[in-house]
């Protein structure tokens, strides 16, 4: 296993180097840089005459080439160096620091809630095999499957609103500081993405427990008289976990790095607004070091999702 862990590891390294590469490429080949807003592109306001906009572009090292410019960030990286913003002069660390909590609370919660929601209804439904409930959870799953999770956002949010008269804290409110202010912070979206993946979850449920009841050993135990229930929560589900472990592991790297919609709609003062900020400000640095943060969770998801195989089923084993 750790030889295996080890290696996986070592796999990372050229991943993360694809990474950057792409990242720093799209952000030059894109029209636009950090200067732009203050040049007069996109009608801004304020224009810098020849001589302050190639001062500018000096102590931002964009007068270098491409090649250079690519080499000081990553010399930067590898001493965890990860620059500032351009426009707010804040360390992109601290902005990780203060923001990383609450995106990953939302993706943990939403996870949480996908697993609460989609197995029970993923098993009952496959158990209830063509059956009313097994036709209504089918329509609703697709439902909610169909439904863009922005837009459900802007229905919670009119629902909490006129119903509840809800109003979350502006700033960030972590939960060891105040659990009822960040719970109105963070509940709107975990419900929001749960709820969607929830409905994808229940789907694959009911196709991986509807493959195992199929098997020889579930009529081998319904012959020796096990009760239904103790065939499905402990012989049949076991048995069907690796699809969902797979799906959990997708769902919260995409969590993780593709909430922006849902954290923008609730103004939510985590990463995916950080980086929309960083987008329409054209900000480089922060766009490219959120980027490969992403593109490391991605990999160390992967990582725990491949190890929790041999956990849930012992016949796996890694060498």
């Amino acid at each position: 296993m750790q030889s295996y862990i080890a290696r996986r590891l070592l796999l990372a390294i050229p991943t993360l180097f694809g990474v950057t590469l792409l990242i720093f490429l799209a952000m030059r080949v894109l029209p636009g840089d950090p200067l732009s807003a203050v040049t007069g592109e996109g009608g801004a306001v304020f224009v810098l005459n020849e001589e302050q906009l190639k001062a500018a572009r000096a102590s931002l090292g964009l007068d270098k080439p491409y090649y250079a410019q690519y080499l000081d960030w990553i010399a930067a990286l590898a001493r965890g160096e990860l620059g500032k913003s351009f426009w707010k002069d804040t360390p992109i660390s601290e902005i990780l620091a203060r923001r990383a909590p609450i995106t990953f609370q939302v993706a943990l919660m939403a996870v949480i809630l996908s697993w609460l929601i989609g197995l029970p209804v993923g098993v009952l439904s496959a158990v209830k095999y063509h059956s009313g409930f097994d036709v209504g959870s089918r329509i609703v799953v697709t439902l909610f499957m169909a439904v863009p999770s922005f837009w459900l956002g802007l229905m919670f949010i009119l629902l909490l609103v006129s119903l509840f008269s809800w109003r979350p804290p502006l700033d960030i409110v972590y939960l060891s500081e105040d659990p009822a202010a960040n719970l109105q912070m963070t509940l709107g979206p975990s419900l929001t993405l749960g709820i969607g993946m929830g409905a994808v979850m229940a789907r694959i449920t009911r196709s991986s427990v509807l493959e195992v009841l199929h098997e020889e050993y579930v009529r081998t135990a319904r012959a020796k008289g096990l009760r239904e229930r103790a065939i499905v929560w402990g012989h049949v589900l076991k048995n069907a976990m690796l699809p969902i472990l797979t799906f959990s592991g997708v769902i919260m790297g995409q969590l993780l790095a593709g909430s922006v919609a849902v954290e923008r709609a609730f103004s939510v003062p985590g990463l995916g607004l950080a980086l929309v900020s960083a987008i329409y400000e054209r900000d480089w640095m922060v766009i490219q070091n959120l980027v490969l943060l992403y593109g490391g969770i991605y990999i160390l998801i992967n990582l725990v999702v491949d190890i929790s195989y041999a956990l849930v089923d012992p016949r796996i084993r890694y060498r």
